[in-house]
């Protein structure tokens, strides 16, 4: 199950977990719009793969399934 991080690892902009401004690789580094299309160009910087829009978690799912609250910031590139 995806962890849904709450922010983006390079700007430490929240991304909330129904938020559509979220992007993550297949390790779950989470990106904001900005940085994901912007600077990072839909790569990750962490382990260089591409960079997809990341799914929202339907609320009833959410309440039984809740998103992470461990904030990852790396201030990346």
């Amino acid at each position: 199950m995806l962890e849904l991080r709450p922010n983006c690892e390079s700007c430490n902009a929240d991304i909330p977990p129904q938020s559509p401004d979220a992007w993550i690789c297949t390790f779950e580094c989470t990106w904001c719009t900005a940085c994901a299309t912007g600077k990072l160009a839909l790569r990750c910087p962490n382990c260089a793969g591409n960079l997809q829009p990341r799914p929202i978690r339907p609320a009833d799912m959410l309440e039984r399934f809740p998103a992470s609250a461990k904030r990852v910031f790396k201030n990346a590139p």
